[in-house]
Parts: structure tokens; C-alpha cells; sequence
């Protein structure tokens, strides 16, 4: 049941968060590759919680449910309209796609085997799942400046061994390296570029951010600013600046019947 007045049906407020989503949250090229890969030669496409659209195919016939009215407002033109519904109910007959697949949203579900087994009913093929690890699992610099906002994530970011019995039959999980030049702006993906997390138009397009105290954000904002012009940040950390991709717990679950 939503609990926010657009219809967000999860733990954030898309309504207050949602609006310019789409002009940070592009689907970087290299990941998408890696996502359709993932879907086979299906035909039909759900994708679930399917926000803005980013790594919908665009050669597939795709269906997508969203129930966030602010993020149905932010899909494109060239995106198919999205259908008012939740994960947990899908109005679809048994075996109605080809594949289902969900992008970094698995974590908003209030009910979640409810809406994965939801996901594997009304798909007779693969069901893709783009998620990330509850855990970190390479240290880097952002979890030093803010503890507090990983600690959202490990609570949010549901455990991938939940996610695997709850599909049931085959599962392979997979991880994904972020380029350092990633298109898409979820948090993790400015590791090289730490002064795009000082823009508060790209924190808004992380969901974790919007449940932090201005304190902390403002803690955040001071510290690294500061070390970022004394050379401090770049003295430390500046190894990220080179690396051409990192692991930040991105991962792809791939679900066969």
C-alpha cells in the first residue's frame, strides 16, 4: 500500500525526490549492455518498478509498472507509458513475458519474496535484477565521510541470498564494475569524481540520501569541501582518480526458471 501521496509505494518519497531524477539517472551504456545481455533473446519485457526507464531495451516490446506518479512523469518520450501497480501485485496473467527484469529498486519493496515470486510467476523466462550488495566490498572514501548513509543502505539493500531463495530455480549472481566516467548517477558511481556528491541535485537522485539528518549532509558537505580544496581528499584517496572502474557492490541477479 503507497504511503506517499504521488503513490511511492516504498520507503522513499518520490514525490519530493523524484522530480529532475531522469537528468541524473541516465542508463550508462556499458552497464545497460550488460543487463540486456542478461535477458536472452526474450521478446517481452516487464520491468518492475521501472521509475524512469533506465536500461529498459528499446528493441524489446517492453511493459513497465511503476506506481510513483512523479516517476512515471519522468520517463521520456521515447519510453513507454508505465502502469500504475506494485511488485507485489502484478496484474498479468502466469507466464505473460518473456523476461522480467528490475533496476536498483528491489530495495524500496515492502514485501519482498512477495514481489520477486510475483516477478517469477508472470515471467516464462529469465527474471534480471540489478541491485547492490548490503555490504561494501572494496573500502573507498565515501563510506569514511559519511558512515551514516551506508548504514541506510546495509539496512535497505536486501541480502542476495534472500533475494536467490525467493526466486527459486537456477540464480547466478554476477557483479558489475562501475566505469569511473559512469553515465548513471547513483552514488557509488562518482568514486573518481568526488565533487559531483557535493551537487545536491545528484544526492537527490540517491534515495538514501533523503533519510540522513541535515546535519550529517551538512557534515558531509564541510568536510569534504574542505578536503577537497586543500589537496587533503586527493593526498588520500586520489588512487581512485585513476582507476578505470571500481567495485562498489553493484550486482546483477539473474533468475532461470
Amino acid at each position: 500500500m503507497a504511503r506517499f501521496d504521488d503513490g511511492s509505494a516504498g520507503d522513499a518519497d518520490y514525490g519530493r525526490i523524484g522530480p529532475g531524477y531522469a537528468s541524473i539517472r541516465q542508463p550508462d551504456p556499458r552497464i545497460e549492455a550488460i543487463v540486456w545481455d542478461a535477458l536472452g533473446d526474450a521478446r517481452t519485457v516487464l520491468n518492475v518498478g521501472a521509475g524512469a526507464g533506465s536500461y529498459e531495451p528499446r528493441d524489446r516490446d517492453v511493459t513497465a509498472v511503476e506506481p510513483s506518479a512523479s516517476m512515471r512523469a519522468e520517463r521520456g518520450p521515447d519510453r513507454v507509458p508505465a502502469i500504475d501497480a506494485t511488485a507485489e501485485a502484478l496484474p498479468f496473467a502466469d507466464d505473460s513475458f518473456d523476461a522480467a527484469m528490475a533496476s536498483v529498486t528491489i530495495h524500496q519493496w515492502p514485501q519482498l519474496e512477495r514481489g520477486l515470486a510475483e516477478m517469477r510467476r508472470v515471467s516464462r523466462g529469465p527474471v534480471v535484477i540489478l541491485t547492490f550488495a548490503p555490504q561494501v566490498p572494496e573500502p573507498w572514501w565515501q563510506p569514511v565521510y559519511v558512515p551514516e548513509l551506508y548504514e541506510v543502505e546495509a539496512q535497505r539493500m536486501p541480502d542476495l541470498d534472500r533475494v536467490a531463495r525467493a526466486l527459486g530455480g537456477h540464480v547466478e549472481v554476477h557483479t558489475v564494475p562501475i566505469p569511473a566516467d559512469c553515465i548513471d548517477g547513483f552514488g557509488q558511481a562518482f568514486f573518481a569524481r568526488p565533487e559531483r556528491t557535493l551537487e545536491p541535485e545528484v544526492r537527490r537522485a540517491m534515495s538514501a540520501w533523503s533519510f540522513l539528518t541535515p546535519e550529517v549532509v551538512s557534515r558531509y558537505e564541510r568536510e569534504l569541501g574542505d578536503d577537497l580544496a586543500s589537496g587533503a581528499w586527493d593526498e588520500r584517496w586520489g588512487s581512485f582518480r585513476t582507476l578505470a572502474s571500481f567495485d562498489a557492490g553493484l550486482r546483477l541477479v539473474i533468475g532461470q526458471p
